[in-house]
């Protein structure tokens, strides 16, 4: 005959379950696109950015006994042979999803602990899930940190003030996992539609962050994305000599940044007054202007020629591997569909609001 005190024990046991399982929260981040000022957010400069909701990353969090996080398909270390190896590395880098989770769970613990917040005694286990294309400019891998960040900020109850979130998320990259990168893709993955920014020096160290303006996105011209799997990198490494060029002082470096972030400046009045046929050129000027730092490999070149002689405007999303800019109508549109097909490119129409 059972005892009372076994009943008892077992009905905790099941109550907790039921705890456990109840508390389900899920959060999204959403991949970005750069229109104008790449890459100056990385150099004090300035930049004008789209959320793309066509692709997405989400993070699945709930209570457990344990802190898990669960590993997906491209965490595995099991491959069918060497190229299979070698294939997945050039997509998804080294390390998976895993190591930015680790790194936005660091960050968030160690904000609070500095903000004076108590966390309290719960574990988790969490899983992602993301549909936005490994390096090729969407900004991938900084969607799975803002999402993660987010879904902690409910579970804990935390507030972190807007401004602030997307410098906690640069961090995790930065700080954690020796990333180069700016503050552009997680400024616009946290405010999401479009969104101005300013990061001049002043603002990014006397206050962490820089002046963030939303623009209507229902003032924006047709744009188009087009992105190419294979042509996928890590925009960190891309990057670099661009880096230790401008800490050194280069003039040719600082001063064509400056005029990429100028680029943007003026695109924001640009946009303001629906002047598309100046916001085409400044798209244009904006890879032009890149191009005199960066090398740009052949394939990526004729992704930009292709779309330019079609009749559109074309500049990176990112450090490269897709391409975004301005089209006419929808016969343009056709044509930039089929042309860039050519080249095993798939064109999308982003959905930003």
């Amino acid at each position: 005959m059972t005892s009372l005190r076994g009943i008892g024990l077992t009905l905790v046991k099941f109550r907790n379950l039921i705890l456990f399982d109840h508390k389900m929260i899920e959060t999204r981040a959403y991949a970005r696109a750069g229109l104008l000022g790449n890459p100056s957010d990385g150099y004090f400069g300035k930049t004008i950015s789209i959320s793309v909701r066509n692709f997405g990353a989400s993070i699945t969090l709930h209570e457990s006994p344990e802190l898990q996080i669960e590993p997906q398909v491209q965490d595995s270390h099991i491959f069918k042979n060497i190229f299979h190896l070698r294939d997945t590395i050039s997509t998804l880098g080294y390390h998976g999803g895993i190591p930015l989770i680790k790194a936005a769970i660091k960050k968030f613990v160690e904000y609070c602990e500095k903000e004076g917040i108590r966390l309290s005694n719960q574990n988790f286990t969490v899983r992602y899930r993301t549909t936005i294309p490994r390096q090729v400019g969407l900004a991938g891998s900084s969607a799975i940190v803002v999402a993660t960040l987010r879904a902690l900020m409910q579970f804990y109850k935390v507030e972190i003030p807007l401004p602030i979130l997307p410098t906690l998320a640069l961090k995790a990259e930065v700080e954690e996992l020796g990333i180069t990168a700016g503050l552009q893709d997680r400024v616009i993955q946290c405010y999401e539609g479009c969104v101005y920014m300013d990061f001049s020096r002043d603002l990014i160290e006397s206050q962490g962050y820089g002046y963030y303006e939303s623009i209507d996105p229902r003032l924006l011209p047709k744009l188009y994305i087009a992105y190419k799997t294979d042509l996928s990198k890590v925009s960190g490494k891309v990057l670099n000599t661009i880096r230790q060029r401008w800490e050194q002082g280069d003039p040719h470096v600082v001063g064509t940044l400056q005029s990429i972030a100028n680029v943007a400046g003026e695109g924001r009045e640009v946009i303001k007054n629906q002047d598309y046929e100046k916001l085409h050129d400044l798209v244009n000027q904006n890879f032009n202007f890149r191009g005199h730092i960066m090398t740009i490999t052949e394939r990526n070149q004729a992704m930009i020629d292709t779309a330019r002689a079609c009749g559109a405007s074309a500049s990176f999303t990112g450090s490269g591997g897709s391409i975004i800019g301005t089209y006419r109508d929808e016969e343009m549109l056709n044509r930039l569909f089929v042309e860039l097909k050519k080249q095993n490119a798939r064109v999308i129409k982003p959905f930003i609001v």
